[in-house]
C-alpha cells in the first residue's frame, strides 16, 4: 500500500446495510476529529478503500499500525467488533484515557461489539442501542444506493449526538467527583449536598462498596430527594436500606397522612427513592426510617 496514496482524514467501509459497529466506529473518529465526514466512502472496492486512512468493517485485516479494523477474517478470534477496536486504538494512541475508555467502553461499545459478533441479543422488549441503529437501515432490500447512503449518514449522526452527550456527561461527572469525595470522607450513613449532581459513578468509584453511607439527601429541582444507596454499582437498582413499607408507591396527601410529615409529595413503590417539599422534610422523612429501624 502506498503511503502517497491514502487521502488524509478519510474514512471506509462497506456499501449496502450497516451495524452499529461501523457506525460507531466511524462516529468515535469524528468525535476525537480525525477524520472529515466528506471524506467518508461506502464501498467494497479494495482499490477505492485502499485509499482510505482509516477502514472499518471491511477488508479483512485487523491491523492498528496501518489503521485497518476488521473483525470478520478468519484469523481473527476475538471479541471486539470495529467499534471496539477504534475505542482501543483511541485509548492506545492517548486520544482518550484509561478512564474515559472504561467509560465509553461500559456505556456503550461493548454491548455493541457483543452484539454485533453474536455473543449477546437484546431482550425481548428491550430496544437495545444496536438496534436503535438497525432501524435507520432501509426497510426495502431493494433500495437503492444514495438510499442506503443517505440512511447511514442519518444513523451516523444520531451515533454522534449520543456520544457527544455521553462525553459531556463523563465531564460532568469528574467535575463533580471532588464535591463527592469531600462528603465521603466524612464516613456517614447520610451523605448530605447542597446541589444536584450525579453522585453513584464517583461514589463507587471511590471506594463506596466499602462505605457506610445508607442513603444520600440531595435537592431534585425545586424539592429534595432521599434514596437509599446501592449496595454496590452493579447492584444499582437494589438499596441497602429500603423506604418504608408502608410508604410503598404512596403520592401527596396518602404520604402525608402514612408518614405524619406535612412536606410528603411521593415515594416510589421499589421504595429506593422518595421526594419532600423541603431539605428539612427529607431529613424528617431520614428520622423515621432511622426511628423505625430501633
Amino acid at each position: 500500500m502506498e503511503k502517497e496514496l491514502i487521502r488524509p482524514r478519510s474514512f471506509g467501509t462497506h456499501d449496502g446495510s450497516f451495524h452499529a459497529d461501523e457506525v460507531t466506529a466511524c462516529a468515535l473518529l469524528l468525535l476525537f476529529d480525525l477524520i472529515d465526514q466528506e471524506e467518508i466512502v461506502r464501498s467494497r472496492n479494495l482499490k477505492e478503500l485502499s485509499s482510505c486512512e482509516y477502514v472499518c468493517d471491511v477488508g479483512g485485516i485487523y491491523d492498528p499500525k496501518i489503521k485497518r479494523f476488521d473483525h470478520h477474517q478468519s484469523n481473527y478470534n476475538g471479541s471486539l467488533s470495529s467499534a471496539g477496536m477504534i475505542l482501543i486504538y483511541l485509548k492506545d494512541k492517548k486520544i482518550i484515557d484509561e478512564k474515559l475508555y472504561h467509560y465509553f467502553n461500559r456505556s456503550l461499545v461493548m454491548g455493541v461489539d457483543a452484539i454485533d459478533n453474536g455473543k449477546a441479543a437484546p431482550m425481548l422488549g428491550h430496544c437495545s442501542f444496536s438496534s436503535l441503529i438497525a432501524n435507520f437501515v432501509p426497510v426495502r432490500h431493494d433500495s437503492s444506493v444514495n438510499v442506503f447512503n443517505t440512511a447511514f449518514f442519518q444513523a451516523l449522526e444520531f451515533c454522534l449526538g449520543h456520544l457527544r452527550r455521553l462525553l459531556e456527561k463523563y465531564h460532568y461527572i469528574q467535575e463533580c467527583r471532588g464535591k463527592i469525595q469531600e462528603v465521603m470522607k466524612k464516613k456517614e450513613k447520610v451523605m448530605i449536598f447542597q446541589e444536584s449532581m450525579p453522585w453513584l459513578e464517583s461514589f463507587f468509584e471511590l471506594g463506596g462498596d466499602k462505605h457506610p453511607a445508607q442513603f444520600i439527601v440531595m435537592p431534585t429541582g425545586n424539592q429534595w430527594k432521599l434514596r437509599g444507596i446501592p449496595p454496590s454499582y452493579d447492584k444499582r437498582m437494589k438499596v441497602r436500606v429500603p423506604m418504608p413499607k408502608e410508604w410503598a408507591g404512596l403520592i401527596d396527601e396518602e404520604l402525608k397522612k402514612k408518614s405524619g410529615i406535612s412536606g410528603a409529595i411521593f415515594c416510589h413503590k421499589g421504595r429506593f427513592i422518595s421526594v419532600w417539599e423541603t431539605k428539612e422534610d427529607a431529613l424528617k422523612a431520614l428520622e423515621y426510617i432511622q426511628g423505625s429501624e430501633k
